[in-house]
């Protein structure tokens, strides 16, 4: 009977409380959506929206502390959930990024005739599951997050019922995902037979003197399997394939929720095996992830680059590769990790950027989804002259464009580019801040295309799109012939407005945001 008591412990709800919340909101509109009639539906989108916020308020009591729970009884500093600086840093960009993308989805969602229920319960099911994997210190806990985060995913791409562009687009986000998964659960085996543990911190601790030649070759292959995975879910070249297409299938919303909340999930998780999991093998993973980073830069900026401005969802297709090129200077500080004697300040940096990104590149997309509501096939040459017919609109689109460009007035994307090249330096990763430098070089002549676009007369391209949908249903809108000039629904202006805001905010205070990159977060 003893043996049996001291195996149980107490749960510290308050710490688990930003995933919980999600999920248990996410049980009540499935549970509600049975009872609902038709007329009532849109209600569940509103009960979500204030789960998100619910559970983002969460965070607040845990502010200041380092809490743990579900730890060994033999080792209390062990733990399986951990509520630290790192873990509340990336809980609030993904839970805030998932509210933002709750505020583009409810009228995206009355345009395509997208079942509500279903939607949002998906929807709340993998932001629960993004929140739960920043704070997860054990890999068998980390891969079920993952899981749950990427699972609903899926379903949410291939909503869109009928039409081919979203079914192709969750196939191939499903069978690459699959495989990546398998090959990360065949790397977390054999790091489990080498050092006999889960936990990033026993991992580590085996890991520095594996008695036998074999068990250390196991584990080697282990590690480079695990972070295989991790590559595809933050779209690192080679892995990227599945992007482009998966962004133009999804509802626009939901590219934007994996364009933030996806890659949030994958940079954290990716973060948590290198510096706390595998730091024996950083002469490993940090040449590794420098090539890796390099190389995604490259292709995400040159491709974009490349994009048709008149082909049908270029518009998309640009931030899909825009993403991916950003992909690839997140990587550049957990690569410097690998070098330094300090990579909390390396992970920091990383951390930094990841809080800009989220706030343009989420707002890029409310403008996008505004567009598409009356030129659903999303050129960029339909965004011409959208200053004349929308200036503020316009405006705010082009601070974003020049947020993630990093130049003026966008001060917060120059300030968190310069301190990733820093990081770079500092770790004496010069060949990889050159590269850098030529990619921001690179995606300068692209975002200022687009920028400029916006200020030119609604002439040649400004009424075109409207009738190539590719196979996606066209909005209401658009069908009955209204103008561009139509009012803007509440929860997308609402979204475009905060993530303005919060631009802006940054751009006038960076030191809210870098200040993380001097701070020790994990």
């Amino acid at each position: 009977m003893s043996t049996v008591t001291s195996l149980v412990q107490s749960v510290d709800w308050l710490a688990l409380a930003p995933p919980t919340v999600a999920a248990a909101v996410a049980l009540v509109v499935l549970v509600a959506d049975l009872f609902l009639p038709a007329a009532r539906k849109p209600l569940l989108g509103w009960i979500a929206t204030a789960g998100l916020a619910l559970a983002a308020l969460s965070l607040l009591p845990l502010l200041g502390e380092d809490r743990r729970t579900f730890c060994l009884p033999a080792h209390p500093d062990v733990c399986s959930y951990v509520a630290d600086p790192f873990t509340l840093v990336i809980q609030f960009l993904v839970l805030g990024g998932a509210l933002l993308t709750a505020l583009l989805s409810i009228d995206t969602l009355k345009d395509h005739d997208l079942p509500s229920g279903e939607y949002w319960f998906l929807l709340l099911s993998s932001a629960s599951g993004a929140a739960l994997l920043p704070a997860s210190r054990d890999l068998a806990t980390l891969v079920i997050a993952l899981e749950v985060a990427s699972l609903p995913a899926f379903a949410l791409v291939g909503l869109r019922r009928g039409d081919r562009l979203s079914s192709e687009a969750a196939l191939k986000f499903f069978l690459s995902s699959v495989a990546a998964t398998a090959v990360m659960l065949l790397g977390v085996s054999f790091l489990y037979a080498a050092t006999g543990s889960l936990h990033l911190s026993q991992v580590a601790h085996a890991l520095t003197a594996l008695p036998d030649p074999r068990l250390a070759t196991l584990a080697s292959a282990g590690v480079a399997l695990t972070l295989v995975g991790f590559a595809f879910k933050t779209a690192a070249a080679p892995f990227h394939f599945w992007v482009p297409d998966t962004y133009v299938g999804a509802p626009l919303p939901i590219a934007g929720y994996l364009s933030v909340v996806g890659k949030a999930v994958g940079f954290s998780g990716l973060i948590l095996v290198t510096v706390q999991g595998f730091p024996t093998y950083a002469n490993v993973w940090g040449p590794a992830l420098a090539v890796l980073a390099a190389l995604t830069m490259t292709v995400g900026n040159v491709a974009a680059l490349r994009q048709d401005p008149r082909r049908a969802h270029s518009a998309v297709r640009l931030l899909a590769w825009s993403s991916v090129g950003q992909a690839g200077y997140l990587l550049v500080p957990i690569a410097a990790a690998g070098y330094t004697d300090d990579p909390a300040h390396a992970i920091g940096s990383t951390v930094a950027y990841a809080l800009m990104y989220a706030a343009v590149n989420l707002g890029a997309f409310a403008v996008a989804a505004l567009v598409a509501r009356t030129r659903p096939a999303n050129r960029i040459t339909d965004y011409r002259g959208l200053y004349h017919q929308r200036p503020v609109v316009a405006l705010a689109l082009g601070f974003f464009l020049l947020c993630l460009a990093g130049l003026p007035p966008g001060i917060i994307g120059l300030f968190a580019k310069v301190t990733v090249f820093s990081v770079a330096v500092d770790a004496g990763l010069a060949w990889l801040a050159v590269i850098m430098a030529v990619n921001v070089v690179i995606a300068l002549y692209y975002y200022l295309q687009w920028t400029t676009v916006l200020f030119r007369g609604a002439g040649e391209g400004a009424g075109e799109g409207a009738e190539d949908t590719e196979g996606a249903k066209a909005p209401e809108a658009a069908r009955k012939g209204q103008p561009s000039r139509a009012r803007i629904p509440a929860p997308l202006a609402t979204a475009i407005a905060l993530a303005t805001v919060l631009g802006i905010a940054l751009s006038g205070a960076p030191q809210l945001v870098l200040r993380f990159a001097s701070g020790a977060l994990l």
